[in-house]
């Protein structure tokens, strides 16, 4: 079957309307991610990093825009390729990398790995390996939240594929029916693992499709990070205010296969290349510059300070600690005396 051919749009363009120090700000957590997935792709080919491994390359502005459009309070709901997600919500980075190690100083202590990673302080919720199994559990926080009178938006990131999944529909006739505070927040990247959505999809426009649920729907450059910021914020602060639940197609593309397994077949080599030209730090980068709101030796100062931080990251998962054997089954089973 011949790859299909997804022409990259124009690059984005117009100024970048923040301060210097938020602008700043989106591009040091959009080098932080970069530089973290660069080095676990190396740590993976020399086994360090073991189990499943799906890469966020190219789709930094996604998760980095939308994400600085909610609150600490907020719920975050997000799939197995969730690194950026975890990290720019406040996971510290030696905790995520030791995480990734299998050692008992990551979130999970070890145990989730790179699809799983979970820390309720941060109101993270999963890092969740189904596809599509996160957004039943974003309904129940909504659920819970509204229950509660709270303010709190619950946004849920999932993948192009996840539309196609019965409880991305049931999730979302939930949510509208009982107009619960949810914010479902669609990764498109054009390829469920290795199918185009042309080839999976009868109806390719999401937001039509997500419309069909009788709430608000809207389609931003997932590439342009300015674009989703503002897109996100718009989308949250209708959620918040008790509207009830928004759909937010955010198009964008990872640079990188599905999965360190995937020997990505599915795909023309040239429209990847294509697309990597319209790369989230490149381009803002380069309007940054434009406007004067940053010089080559801030951006080489973020991105040593990015390094630096990865450096430490595996430092600290290197000298962490292995699981004892005889500590497996812990957390495992009750040992509880009640009835069953």
């Amino acid at each position: 079957m011949m790859p299909v051919d997804h022409p990259a749009p124009l690059p984005p363009s117009g100024p970048v309307p923040y301060e210097k120090e938020f602008a700043l700000t989106l591009l040091r957590d959009m080098l932080r991610v970069r530089r973290l997935e660069e080095k676990c792709a190396e740590l993976y080919g020399a086994g360090k990093i073991r189990g499943f491994l799906h890469l966020y390359i190219g789709e930094e502005g996604t998760g980095v825009g939308a994400l600085h459009a909610l609150t600490t309070a907020d719920n975050i709901v997000a799939t197995y390729r969730e690194h950026a997600h975890a990290l720019v919500r406040g996971m510290p980075m030696p905790v995520l990398m030791a995480e990734m190690y299998g050692k008992l100083e990551g979130c999970a202590h070890g145990r989730g790995g790179s699809m799983h990673l979970f820390d309720r302080h941060a109101r993270l919720f999963g890092g969740n390996a189904i596809v599509a199994g996160g957004l039943p559990l974003a309904v129940g926080l909504a659920l819970a939240e509204k229950m509660q009178t709270g303010q709190r938006v619950t946004a849920c990131f999932f993948g192009d594929g996840a539309v196609a999944e019965g409880a991305f529909h049931e999730s979302m006739n939930l949510a509208a029916l009982w107009k619960l505070p949810v914010l479902f927040c669609c990764e498109n990247n054009l390829y469920a693992m290795g199918t185009a959505l042309e080839r999976s999809q009868s109806q390719t426009d999401l937001c039509a499709r997500a419309a069909s649920y009788n709430m608000p729907a809207r389609s931003a450059d997932g590439m342009d990070i300015v674009a989703v910021h503002d897109a996100a914020k718009e989308a949250a602060a209708y959620v918040r205010n008790g509207a009830g639940p928004m759909f937010l197609e955010l198009r964008t593309y990872r640079f990188r296969a599905h999965s360190m397994y995937d020997a990505e077949l599915y795909r023309q080599k040239a429209e990847v290349e294509q697309w990597k030209t319209r790369g989230p730090i490149h381009t803002f980068t380069q309007r940054l510059k434009a406007e004067g709101k940053l010089a080559e030796d801030e951006f080489l100062a973020l991105d040593a300070a990015a390094n630096a931080e990865v450096e430490r990251a595996v430092a600290f998962a290197e000298a962490g600690t292995w699981e004892r054997i005889e500590d497996l089954a812990k957390d495992l089973y009750t040992s509880g005396t009640g009835a069953s």
